[in-house]
């Protein structure tokens, strides 16, 4: 069983009891959140339930840690002008796990 789910603007595919990384939600670590823009849904790897555009299913799922990715250098020259810039990036993310896909 597994659902595509709408989590701020990206399309997850989730299992139930699988870890997931999704952009940085404001809820605390522990608490429940229930996403309910589910786009298609599969009970089994042979029958499709396509929403138009979703579907009456919701996904519960637990939020367990705040983290950033890994630093992404972003470094920009221009050759002959001594012009040089370093900076780096890291992106927040929330770490969840996927409780429940239910009907």
């Amino acid at each position: 069983m597994f659902a595509i789910v709408n989590i701020k603007g990206h399309q997850y595919r989730v299992q139930e009891n699988q870890k997931v990384f999704i952009p940085k939600l404001k809820d605390e670590v522990g608490s429940k959140v229930t996403f309910s823009d589910v786009l298609l849904f599969s009970p089994d790897d042979n029958s499709f339930e396509i929403g138009t555009p979703s579907l009456d299913i919701k996904v519960e799922a637990t939020v367990l840690d705040h983290v950033k990715d890994d630093k992404v250098i972003v470094f920009k020259k221009k050759r002959r002008k001594g012009y040089q810039i370093r900076n780096g990036h890291r992106q927040n993310y929330t770490q969840i796990t996927i409780d429940k896909i239910a009907k």
